[in-house]
């Protein structure tokens, strides 16, 4: 099965090293993965994608896309601006949002039929584990967490040991908990 996502936040969040980190976990599966970011001019702040599919059969397609079967949003923010409706949810597709609300509207989103919405507050558990950079928190191991906990489409140890290997054990460890503590903090919201 290929499942096409989109982790959708601000530069300087992580999303492109979540993109790139949930690549090397797919490889540690046997699986075929691809990861690739858009963003306009940089700066911190701006709204950013990273794009990725993942599928137990080699991947043909290329390039960007603008309907995913899983849209992770790393900044609640970017809902209440509309950012958010550019992209669609595919049917039976999820939302994972790094939020600290209890819900969330069906016209925040496009979708083309039935949502399986997540919550995870990243913000929190990257701000308790003191994973900050120039006073942004790193909200992208945790969303990873919570991603493997919503959508199952990788181990969560496959994704801890891609930690691992791309920060290295030191900073990687820090992560991992971060991974581990947003995977059991995630909550089904039920559909959207």
């Amino acid at each position: 099965m290929l499942y096409e996502m989109i982790f959708l936040g601000r530069g300087g969040q992580g999303g492109v090293t979540a993109s790139n980190i949930l690549v090397q976990a797919a490889i540690y599966e046997s699986k075929y993965a691809q990861s690739f970011p858009f963003f306009g001019a940089e700066r911190r702040g701006a709204p950013v994608a990273a794009y990725a599919r993942l599928s137990d059969k080699p991947i043909l397609k290329h390039g960007m896309f603008s309907e995913a079967d899983i849209l992770i949003v790393l900044d609640d923010s970017l809902l209440k601006l509309g950012v958010v409706k550019k992209y669609l949810i595919r049917d039976n597709g999820y939302l994972i949002v790094n939020t600290s609300s209890t819900s969330i509207q069906r016209d925040q989103i496009s979708a083309n039929g039935r949502v399986h919405a997540y919550f995870v507050n990243a913000t929190k558990i990257a701000k308790e584990m003191g994973l900050i950079v120039a006073g942004w928190p790193l909200v992208n191991t945790p969303m990873l967490g919570s991603l493997v906990a919503a959508a199952k489409i990788l181990s969560l140890e496959s994704v801890e040991k891609a930690v691992i290997d791309y920060f290295g054990e030191k900073i990687g460890r820090k992560n991992v908990e971060a991974v581990k503590r947003a995977y059991e903090e995630t909550k089904y919201v039920g559909e959207v």
